[in-house]
């Protein structure tokens, strides 16, 4: 079932849809956040939940979307307890984009030293999808802010006026909520573009905190239940109407070198980030980029992701902060 959320006259409605039928009104539904703290409490599948409240009228999502009002599969009615975070060299090829950005080779030339991203990349091959009961290796990890960062489908992804890039990432995020008692719930998957600045974290490792520290959009479809295993998408930029570059994606746990139940683990045994009631965007990482085939994006272009099991493509434009003045004032 995939679900999403539509502006309605003045107010916010759940849309649903499944095996490719009718998007639908769900009866009664608030918002998909409500909707998931009810099947959290009420210890049921959200699923059933929805199927429980029954549909209403259909509606055209693709029209909704022209419009403007497809909204971000979930929010949060204060945006600083919605979090955005990420995972990176997770993926299976994803190293060697990162290396060549990081590579260093030894004084006499002779042999290449491993980067601090093939070793990071090397752990997860090794103890990234560990057996039953025990213990992973922890992934890289980083954070991109709260959900006043976070931009609906459709709305530009602004890129600050310092950034000397502002380059697309390709990838699927777990959506989840925290419980009443401090557990996390998943409530599903969708595609996500963790929009980030390369040429910054190029001049050094240290330097991908800040490259980070950006929008990212997600949507506009949230898929229930288990992640496929095989995801096969596509990633392009759109310039003047037409395509200036595409490239497929991988993702899935078939593709990639850690399990998302790790990649879940070591997130969530912070207890920083299990605070009930919060809304977590967790985005697991990619092995493409249009970065590492020279493209410079521009204002105006248009980045657009899709994967067929996650409905609709996520599309954002690119917009180009202007400078902002920051002082720091005593008091």
């Amino acid at each position: 079932m995939l679900i999403s959320q539509v502006v309605d006259g003045d107010a916010i409605r759940v849309v649903a849809r499944s095996d490719g039928g009718k998007a639908r009104f769900v009866n009664k539904a608030r918002s998909v956040y409500a909707l998931a703290q009810e099947a959290a409490r009420a210890g049921s599948g959200l699923a059933e939940l929805i199927e429980r409240y029954g549909y209403g009228d259909t509606v055209d999502l693709e029209t909704a979307y022209r419009k403007g009002k497809l909204l971000a599969p979930i929010n949060h009615p204060d945006p600083a307890h919605l979090h955005l975070t990420g995972t990176g060299l997770t993926h299976l090829g994803s190293a060697a984009t990162r290396d060549a950005m990081h590579k260093k080779l030894s004084a006499e030339g002779e042999e290449e030293t491993l980067t601090d991203s093939m070793k990071m990349f090397r752990m997860g091959l090794e103890k990234g999808k560990p057996a039953p009961g025990e213990e992973g290796v922890q992934p890289e990890w980083f954070y991109k802010g709260n959900g006043t960062m976070a931009v609906g489908p459709g709305a530009p992804l602004i890129s600050p006026a310092f950034a000397a890039d502002a380059g697309e990432e390709p990838e699927i995020a777990g959506i989840y909520v925290i419980g009443d008692d401090g557990n996390p719930f998943r409530v599903g998957f969708a595609l996500s573009n963790e929009f980030s600045d390369h040429v910054t974290e190029r001049v050094n490792y240290l330097y991908l905190a800040h490259s980070k520290l950006r929008n990212a959009s997600f949507g506009p479809e949230l898929l229930l239940g288990d992640l496929p295993r095989d995801i096969r998408g596509m990633s392009r930029i759109l310039r003047d109407g037409k395509t200036l570059w595409e490239k497929p994606f991988l993702s899935g746990e078939a593709n990639m070198s850690h399990t998302v139940a790790n990649l879940e683990h070591h997130h969530f045994k912070y207890p920083v980030f299990r605070q009930p009631g919060d809304v977590h965007i967790h985005m697991f990482g990619t092995a493409t980029l249009s970065f590492a085939d020279g493209v410079r994006t521009e204002a105006g272009d248009v980045f657009e992701i899709e994967a067929p099991q996650f409905g609709m493509p996520l599309r954002n434009p690119l917009e180009i902060a202007e400078p902002v003045p920051v002082a720091v004032r005593a008091l």
